[in-house]
């Protein structure tokens, strides 16, 4: 079987890494392709060396976003035209479910945020839709996710890949800290190019400003784009690290104090590593973060006061093994999900975790 899967944002090499590598142990062929988008050819390249790149960095606007999403589709559709993979899969690719529609490729997506506006084009054209049990079907259902197509699986994705890794003790090192903070903080900046995203974030800004002056602290932000590096830059802050290109941001939430997020991805990762995790999202609150909230594990940040007078952390994070135990059970549903879209018989003892 040949398995085309698509990254098409930065967490989406970490994601699809485990799920690559049990397809293959089970003797079927990976086909990736890449956009180079924020730090995904980057992130992909470190895993599949061979990664075809198509695509480029995510335009502002709308009008410029559809162009771009265009011209991805009618590359991948050549793409793919020649390769003739036998399934595709993503998480939410919206350029590669419709160049694989086109080809009569069967598409298999996930997606676990409910706000997206594409989700009506991707749940509408994908044969199979990958949701988390996190997610309510009502949510989703008036956006093409019909309830025969869908399969849920448990947890959040980000349980599938946070333990697929060791924690690298030198990652202050590489970051040129040679001498442990007394307290680490990582923050991770808007998806500010985002459709479903408010176009100025203020109070991401005055609490990155609130955290750097307090006393002791060290902050590690981790960017998106150019603009946001620039940005950060001209705030002038002391004991602020910028990253300049993508690094082990799950070594480095490994050893934080605390975590500060105004996105989704790296925020979920940082809450279910057992991180105190505060988040600062300006869009609509997701189903999955309300989830980790109503556990305890996540915490939401409305002033910069919120966060309060920071300290170091009172326990440690969840071991790679813990992680990884909770992720066999994701990487199992999606891996059959996949195959059985391509029509390959499952084994007798798979248990389909449908609606």
């Amino acid at each position: 079987m040949r398995v085309w899967i698509d990254l098409s944002n930065s967490p989406h090499p970490l994601l699809f890494a485990p799920v690559a590598r049990r397809l293959e142990s089970e003797g079927h062929q990976v086909l990736p392709t890449a956009r180079n988008n924020a730090q995904t050819a980057q992130l992909a390249r470190e895993r599949w060396p061979e990664v075809a790149l198509v695509g480029g960095e995510s335009p502002r606007g709308k009008a410029a976003k559809s162009k771009a999403i265009v011209q991805r589709m009618k590359d991948l559709w050549r793409w793919a035209a020649s390769t003739r993979p036998d399934v595709a899969l993503s998480h939410n690719s919206y350029a590669q479910i419709v160049a694989s529609r086109s080809l009569g490729v069967p598409a298999v997506t996930a997606m676990d945020f409910e706000h997206q506006p594409a989700n009506h084009l991707a749940f509408r054209l994908a044969s199979v839709v990958l949701l988390p049990e996190a997610l309510p079907m009502e949510a989703v259902r008036r956006q093409g996710a019909n309830p025969r197509k869908v399969i849920r699986y448990p947890g959040l994705k980000e349980q599938l890949y946070i333990g697929d890794f060791e924690p690298n003790d030198g990652i202050l090192a590489a970051l040129g800290v040679h001498e442990r903070p007394r307290i680490l903080v990582v923050v991770r900046t808007p998806p500010s190019r985002a459709v479903y995203h408010p176009s100025r974030s203020p109070l991401f800004v005055d609490t990155l400003r609130m955290i750097c002056g307090q006393d002791g602290v060290l902050c590690v932000a981790l960017t998106r784009h150019p603009e946001q590096v620039t940005m950060i830059k001209q705030l002038r802050l002391r004991n602020c690290i910028v990253p300049r290109s993508a690094i082990d941001s799950r070594s480095l939430m490994y050893a934080a104090d605390a975590m500060i997020g105004a996105g989704g991805t790296m925020t979920r990762e940082a809450a279910l590593m057992g991180i105190p995790t505060w988040t600062l999202f300006a869009g609509t609150t997701p189903a999955v973060d309300v989830w980790l909230e109503s556990r305890g594990l996540l915490q939401r940040l409305r002033e910069p006061a919120d966060v309060g007078y920071l300290k170091p952390r009172r326990s440690v994070p969840h071991s790679p093994d813990e992680l990884r135990v909770q992720g066999a059970a994701i990487e199992r549903v999606i891996v059959d999900a996949t195959l059985a879209a391509a029509g390959k018989p499952l084994p007798r003892d798979t248990e389909r975790l449908t609606v």
